[in-house]
């Protein structure tokens, strides 16, 4: 399969999966498609099998390419890996036409559609809004992450935590962003496409590890509560 033909066979399951994306985990030696004698890249099903594999153990596991590579490493093996992706078998590219390309993970979406797409009221985007939690770009469209930010936000009034309580959640971001910018500007330095890649892969990794230690000092604090 071709690079573009792969793509469209992940994204249907990993909708923010970029050409770019593909490019940077072969540089990392996660996968190895072989060349045309023109330069093209040339993936096999055992190829788009391991990609699977990666895109789910960062997703799902938040999972660094250094411990990734390690496992499929162990897999080539021979070795069984317990509580990890399990590595599937692909089946040949289908010869009808190719499915539509989801919406590109860089799409803005404007007002109304934000509303949309989370069923959240006006009343509580307007209050998001009043306190720094979610707003426009410029041109007054929002970034993707606004639907996410909106949907949970949503989700959590119905607990009766208002936009007044995730102030702090804001506050602790911005410092999260702060941090995370010292530690990636050597990387944010170099200059092309892999360097942009890579600090990006970055950002993803330090964002899973630091949700994850969020997750588990909230449940050691409320530990005594609940038992």
């Amino acid at each position: 399969m071709s690079i573009g033909e792969v793509l469209n066979q992940l994204r249907g399951d990993f909708p923010d999966v970029s050409i770019s994306k593909l490019r940077f985990l072969e540089s990392e030696g996660l996968v190895e498609p072989s060349r045309t004698p023109s330069g093209y890249r040339k993936y096999t099903r055992a190829d788009v099998a391991r990609l699977r594999y990666v895109l789910a153990a960062q997703r799902d596991h938040y999972l660094p390419l250094r411990v990734i590579r390690e496992q499929l490493a162990a897999i080539d093996r021979g070795e069984t890996l317990a509580g990890t992706p399990v590595l599937v078998a692909v089946p040949p590219a289908s010869t009808e036409s190719p499915a539509a390309v989801p919406a590109a993970a860089d799409e803005r979406v404007d007002r109304a559609d934000l509303l949309a797409r989370t069923g959240v009221s006006e009343e509580i985007l307007v209050d998001l809004e009043k306190h720094g939690i979610v707003a426009p770009e410029d041109g007054g469209l929002y970034a993707p992450d606004a639907v996410e930010v909106l949907t949970v936000a949503g989700a959590l009034s119905e607990y009766g935590v208002t936009a007044r309580h995730l102030r702090a959640y804001r506050v602790a971001a911005d410092r999260e962003v702060g941090l995370f910018t010292q530690l990636i500007a050597p990387l944010a330095r170099g200059t092309g496409p892999a360097a942009r890649d890579r600090a990006a892969e970055t950002v993803r990794e330090l964002s899973g590890l630091t949700g994850r230690l969020h997750a588990a000092l909230v449940r050691v604090g409320l530990g005594q509560t609940l038992r």
